[in-house]
């Protein structure tokens, strides 16, 4: 999802505000990747999709990466686009595929 430059900027500090807040201390939020997610998961089934997908994929992403080696913000980084990636596959289906054609449904998670 473009933002302009302001825009952006808004966001990151807006962003880094609220994981302060939440005591959320080593993130980097790739806010262009949540844009694009919600976007995308907005357009593809309904509008109300999109805060649903960015939040359940902040909360696999999270779980995930406190099973490997917590804090470490590579863990995070590629915990959040695992789960971005499995969220933009199921767009790709829209409404049309199953809840456990894709993602982890096979692997406890």
């Amino acid at each position: 999802m473009a933002v302009s430059d302001e825009e952006a900027q808004v966001l990151d500090q807006w962003s880094n505000r609220l994981a302060q807040a939440l005591q959320i201390l080593d993130l980097t939020v790739d806010n262009e990747l949540l844009l694009d997610l919600a976007r995308k998961s907005a357009d593809s089934v309904i509008h109300p999709a999109a805060p649903v997908t960015t939040f359940l994929v902040g909360y696999a992403a999270g779980l995930q990466a406190g099973t490997g080696s917590a804090g470490s913000r590579q863990a995070s980084s590629a915990a959040v686009a695992r789960a971005a990636g499995i969220a933009f596959d199921l767009c790709d289906d829209g409404l049309d595929g199953g809840p456990a054609s894709k993602g982890w449904a096979d692997t406890a998670q």
